[in-house]
């Protein structure tokens, strides 16, 4: 794919849409305004369907020379678009526009509020982020390479977003997945699986969710992976490792208390170093990682299912992405990550 770099000039905006899940009669008097007021070129208008959900209007934003791509959309907007983006080096600005906005919320960005978001793309700073890069084989045998920006999933967690009612998510947004892991529950078994991590000696193990991340809070605030930072070249893994109910009920400790407290400060820190026993969630850090399945096993990527799988090969591609933020926020994006392997 090309690489942005022959801007038009004046500037110009380039606006990818998600119709499904945009108001565009306010979104363009909103732009258009925008436009008056810097001095930008009438912006490239551009929306996603059924057969191109990003990847290709990407493509055609940036062979258009655009000087960023403001992409108004949910979360499996925003993963197609930014892997049509990757490594071409065209900012892209988040407007969210779905039910998790997952990016948008773990890089600090408003949502809703549509405003905000086209004034980002106007006057809001660039900042280099990691993209996850997953291949993926099939049942059959296919092979296909996504990028992915938040995480990916297997196990309870796949099983989940492939159980979820898809009219139930448009009527209370992520509730429904608690309603969907309500329903299934009892019938997930653990997944049994081979993994090599930084090119390590296969080892084997079961989990009943492996989630491998470049971002490390879901909704509700909930911090699933304490040590990820968006741009630190590395991607974060965790295995959910629960023998019974007593571990289902540590692995809920762990996620409000361990990371929603614990973690934030240095003290809490020290105690968890401290701290030695088996842990029902087990994390991991590296650049690549493969996995392989006894049988196909349900595989999400940024909250989007894609089916059954019987391998993965993820690596990270760091500072493959780039973002426009709001200025100032560069410095909230979080400290820099010390590492862990429990």
């Amino acid at each position: 794919m090309a690489t942005a770099g022959a801007s038009a000039d004046p500037s110009r905006l380039g606006v990818i849409v998600n119709p499904t899940k945009v108001e565009l009669t306010e979104l363009r008097r909103t732009i258009a305004a925008a436009e008056n007021e810097h001095g930008w070129a009438e912006s490239l208008w551009l929306e996603t369907s059924v057969d191109d959900p990003g990847q290709g209007v990407a493509g055609t934003a940036v062979e258009a020379g655009v000087t960023a791509v403001l992409v108004a959309g949910g979360d499996g907007t925003v993963r197609a678009v930014s892997e049509g983006l990757v490594d071409t080096g065209m900012p892209m600005v988040l407007m969210p526009a779905g039910t998790g906005n997952l990016l948008a919320r773990n890089l600090g960005v408003s949502v809703n509020r549509m405003k905000d978001a086209v004034g980002t793309a106007f006057t809001g700073e660039d900042h280099a982020i990691d993209a996850g890069i997953a291949e993926i084989t099939r049942e059959g045998g296919q092979v296909e390479a996504h990028a992915f920006v938040v995480m990916i999933g297997i196990g309870l967690d796949a099983k989940m977003i492939a159980a979820t009612n898809a009219d139930l998510k448009k009527r209370v947004g992520w509730l429904a997945y608690v309603e969907a892991i309500a329903r299934i529950f009892k019938d997930v078994n653990a997944v049994r699986l081979r993994y090599t991590l930084d090119g390590s000696s296969p080892r084997s193990t079961s989990a009943h969710t492996v989630l491998i991340g470049n971002c490390g809070a879901l909704p509700g605030g909930v911090l699933i992976l304490p040590e990820a930072k968006i741009d630190d070249g590395l991607l974060d893994v965790v295995a959910m490792r629960p023998r019974n109910l007593w571990g289902w009920i540590r692995v809920g400790t762990a996620l409000v208390w361990e990371n929603g407290v614990l973690h934030k400060s240095r003290v809490g820190r020290r105690i968890l170093a401290a701290d030695k026993r088996v842990r029902a969630l087990r994390y991991f850090q590296g650049r690549d990682m493969t996995l392989g399945f006894d049988k196909p096993e349900e595989f999400e990527i940024d909250g989007e299912e894609i089916g059954l799988v019987t391998n993965v090969a993820v690596r990270v591609a760091p500072a493959a992405l780039i973002v426009r933020i709001p200025k100032g926020q560069r410095d909230r994006l979080g400290p820099p990550a010390s590492g862990r392997d429990s």
